[in-house]
């Protein structure tokens, strides 16, 4: 099953890239139509993660989204300075809501040869999907994504890994620079031939600072890990957006 929907992924993953970079080309007209954003993250499993992300205006309810993590800090330094890129589509299906689904690509070794192998380009391909709730008094993500292997590259006694990385937050907006609300995020995965296992599972609450003005925020989340030999776990972020 695994190989079947790898092999299915492949050249969708490509066609689909191919028709997303055109719209960009055609649809992106000014820099008005056009948002970006950074945030560097920092938690004691991925380490030091940057994130970028941005989006292109294509209709008042679509935009043409691109992103990248740079999971290389901490732990990831040992799986083949892994990294992700993807592209898809945000549509505002309500006032305050949107849906985001995209397809990602990874570099590293961590999926194709389970940190066994060289780093190679291709190493797994990450479908994902984000909801975000943005209301004058509410705030609130949901994310889920699969990172499964696009290539085979894992030694004769090993394997290939895929995971599944998902989280969900809901805050209340005291004021525009001040928010705050709880956060659950679940790690599970390893070995693509065996069940997967915990990697972590952290629930807690957070606090977030932002200066609208200046569209730059800091958050810290913390609390506790329901994983056995797991204590408890810190995120701090901070970011700015254009």
């Amino acid at each position: 099953m695994k190989t079947t929907f790898t092999q299915f992924l492949k050249p969708v993953a490509l066609a689909g890239m191919m028709v997303l970079l055109h719209s960009a080309t055609v649809n992106a007209q000014s820099d008005d139509d056009f948002s970006f954003s950074i945030s560097l993250n920092s938690d004691q499993f991925f380490g030091f993660a940057p994130v970028f992300s941005g989006a292109y205006s294509v209709s008042p309810t679509v935009d043409l989204t691109f992103y990248g993590i740079l999971w290389s800090g901490g732990t990831g330094g040992g799986w083949g300075n892994w990294t992700e890129f993807g592209i898809g589509a945000n549509f505002n299906v309500a006032d305050g809501v949107a849906i985001n689904p995209n397809i990602g690509v990874t570099g590293g070794n961590l999926l194709s040869s389970g940190a066994a192998g060289p780093s190679i380009f291709g190493d797994g391909i990450v479908p994902n999907l984000i909801l975000s709730l943005d209301k004058p008094s509410v705030e609130g993500e949901v994310y889920f994504g699969y990172y499964a292997p696009l290539r085979d590259k894992a030694p004769a006694d090993g394997s290939t890994n895929s995971y599944i990385h998902y989280w969900t937050n809901l805050g209340y907006r005291v004021s525009p620079k001040l928010s705050f609300g709880a956060h659950f995020e679940h790690l599970l995965g390893g070995p693509t031939s065996e069940s997967m296992a915990d990697a972590y599972q952290w629930i807690g609450p957070y606090v977030q600072f932002s200066a609208p003005k200046y569209g730059v925020f800091s958050r810290l989340t913390a609390g506790g890990d329901f994983v056995e030999g797991n204590d408890s776990f810190f995120k701090v972020g901070v970011g700015f957006s254009f």
